[in-house]
Order: structure tokens, then sequence, then C-alpha cells
């Protein structure tokens, strides 16, 4: 026992020599993708902050009954928003929805083209699977020490940090839809003639889509459940509130996030869910 341990395998000092490597060399790159995030998470909040939170408000709850056609939903959407206005959240909330928005703007922009990858070769997705598995249970306070070092303080680590936790519900769920299209559908495409990438356009894909779609609504909420983790790394939201309150055990500010939260987790959760509200 006392050899094992006096043996260590020096698994951190690898890590650490790896960042570092990482940070001499490619420190470019790093800088470019830290201002490309950033101009997306500010061209969101631009879009969200500079109209009236009225307006706002209507154009959303607008959506949802152009999207779920239920009255119900629609009331909720809207009382709901305006009860966050109510209490005070709102510029925390806009922040948390740029936030979760950019996070689902990039995981689906590269699960879904992963998944399907992965789904047009099943040694792809071996390889991959280990990594999905990795990237949902290791604690998200490991990973965000390199994105602090990386990316620095700020909205951006707090977006890494997001989109390497939500980004293997799209993967694996787009993987799950392309692989369970019927064979009769693949095999009646091919019999009229379809090329392979016609039959993923427009046999594939429109199958898998339900899949693809609850993909997003897993990215979304799983993103939202990173706001606390994200707001240790500067990010802005209703993560910084919701810190405080943890801090001076605050109790009322505490309940009143944590429904802020709610609230916006299950109106875009239904909004975007297949099916009746």
């Amino acid at each position: 026992m006392e050899w094992l341990e006096s043996h260590k395998i020096p698994i951190g000092p690898w890590a650490k020599v790896f960042v570092d490597w990482l940070t001499d060399n490619f420190f470019w790159f790093f800088d470019g993708l830290s201002a490309v995030l950033e101009a997306i998470i500010l061209a969101l909040l631009w879009l969200l902050q500079a109209p009236n939170a009225f307006v706002v408000i209507a154009v959303i709850t607008v959506l949802s009954w152009v999207v779920r056609k239920s009255v119900g939903f629609t009331v909720f959407t809207s009382l709901g928003l305006l009860l966050i206005v109510n209490q005070g959240y709102w510029m925390e909330t806009t922040e948390t929805l740029a936030l979760v928005f950019a996070a689902a703007v990039v995981c689906m922009g590269v699960g879904v083209p992963l998944g399907i990858a992965a789904a047009r070769k099943p040694w792809f997705y071996r390889i991959m699977e280990p990594i999905l598995d990795l990237m949902q249970t290791i604690p998200t306070f490991v990973y965000l020490i390199p994105a602090l070092i990386l990316f620095g303080l700020g909205m951006v680590p707090g977006l890494i940090a997001t989109v390497i936790f939500a980004i293997p519900a799209p993967i694996r769920l787009t993987h799950l839809g392309i692989t369970s299209t019927p064979t009769a559908l693949i095999e009646a495409g091919k019999a009229f003639g379809s090329t392979p990438l016609q039959l993923m356009w427009k046999v594939e894909l429109p199958y898998a889509l339900p899949q693809i779609m609850a993909g997003l609504t897993q990215t979304i909420m799983l993103s939202l459940s990173m706001v606390v983790i994200a707001a240790l790394v500067g990010a802005d939201g209703l993560g910084v509130p919701t810190l405080r309150a943890l801090n001076s055990v605050n109790i009322a500010k505490g309940f009143e996030v944590g429904i802020a939260i709610v609230l916006v987790a299950i109106i875009f959760d239904r909004m975007f869910k297949k099916g009746k509200a």
C-alpha cells in the first residue's frame, strides 16, 4: 500500500504541463475563440436587453402561442415572465438566457453533425462514447480551472463549461434518432434512387427530428443547471444572486432566484418539447 502510494502516477503534473503547453503555443487560438464566443453572447444580450422588457416578453409570449397553440401555456409564459420582472431579476434573467442560447447554438451546431457522423460510422461512435461519458460525469470544477487559465474570467469560460457539460445530449440523441430509422424507410429511399446525402436529408433527419428536438430541450435544461457554476468563473446571470443568497444564508433571495430559474426552465422546456402543453 505504501509502496503504491509512494510511486504515484503524475496525472496531475502531466495535465498541468499540457495546459501550460496549450497556453504557450495556442494562445492565439483561444483568444480568437474567446472573441467569437463573446461576440455571440453580446449580440444575444443586445437582442434581449436593448428593447423594453415588456416588448421582449410580448415576443416570447407570441412565440409560445405560435409554437404550442395552447392558451394555458401562453398565459403561463406571460405571467411567469412578468413575475420575474416584478421580483427584480429581469436583467439577470436576460444574461442567463444569453448564456443558455449561446450554449444551445454551439451544442446543436457541433453536436448534431457529430451525432450524424457517429451514426454513419459506428467505429467513430465507439471512440466518442467514453469521451462523452467523461464529459458528463467528471466534476465541473475540474475543467473550470483550465477554462479559467485559457479564457480568463467572464461569460466565455462559463459558456465553455456549459458546452462541455451539455453537448453529449445532442450528440447521443442525434445518433439515436439516425440509427433508429426503420430499415424499410431506408430501403424505400434507395429503391427510388436516393443518394446517401438525399437519404440523410429526406429520410433519416426527418425521422430523427423528434430526437434532435429532445436533444435541444436537454441542452437548454442542462445549461440552466449550470448557471451557478458559471457564476463562479465570473459569468453574469441568475447564478450571481444565487451565490450571494447562499453566502449570506438569505432564504428569501434564494427562493426568489430559484423561482425565476424554474420559470425560465419550464417555459423553454415546454416551448421546444414535442406534443401538447
